[in-house]
């Protein structure tokens, strides 16, 4: 059951690779999985061996290599990633609290209410910065 969780699971983020590709780049399925396959393989291939034949290698401090790429996606991608989407939807250099508030309160159910957008340009960028620092500690 393991090996089908694992599978279906790889199977499922390749599938999203390769449907950005196509999307954004126009690309052919085919094409996709060719230029993608060599690239995830090779990608894998750290956190493959990193707990037997490389788990002697420190990359961070007394960091293993599994424990790095874990560090850099928490720690440092999520939260910038974070900080600069929350700005992107809220501030006119992106793609502006209007246009968020359109798109975000499409269809039935709760809808965003615009008070929220001090909260939404101070104080949750504000919030992530401090998950970030703490996260670096």
């Amino acid at each position: 059951m393991m090996t089908f969780a694992c599978f279906s699971t790889v199977t499922a983020v390749f599938e999203a690779l390769i449907g950005n590709c196509m999307d954004n780049f126009g690309w052919s399925r085919k094409k996709a999985v060719l230029v993608l396959l060599p690239l995830v393989f090779f990608g894998s291939i750290p956190c493959v061996l990193g707990f037997n034949l490389w788990s002697d290698v420190h990359i961070l401090g007394s960091r293993g290599i599994l424990d790095t790429e874990d560090f850099i996606v928490s720690s440092l991608i999520l939260p910038l990633g974070s900080i600069i989407f929350a700005l992107f939807c809220v501030t006119k250099y992106g793609w502006g609290f209007d246009n968020y508030l359109k798109e975000v309160n499409t269809g039935e159910g709760l809808k965003m209410p615009r008070w929220i957008r001090p909260y939404f340009k101070y104080v949750l960028p504000l919030l992530i910065f401090i998950i970030l620092v703490r996260g670096l500690m």
